[in-house]
């Protein structure tokens, strides 16, 4: 199977660091989400 040329990975480069960058937000609005309801449940005041 033959490798592919530069052409053929730029889009799959762009769409490789838009994956990546979704995730790591996604990650920290997880967190975030988690945190506020444990915060939630501990009946903070």
């Amino acid at each position: 199977m033959p490798m592919a040329n530069d052409t053929d990975m730029k889009p799959h480069v762009q769409t490789y660091h838009s994956v990546l960058g979704m995730l790591k937000y996604g990650a920290v609005i997880c967190v975030l989400i988690g945190l506020f309801v444990v915060w939630l449940i501990s009946g903070a005041k």
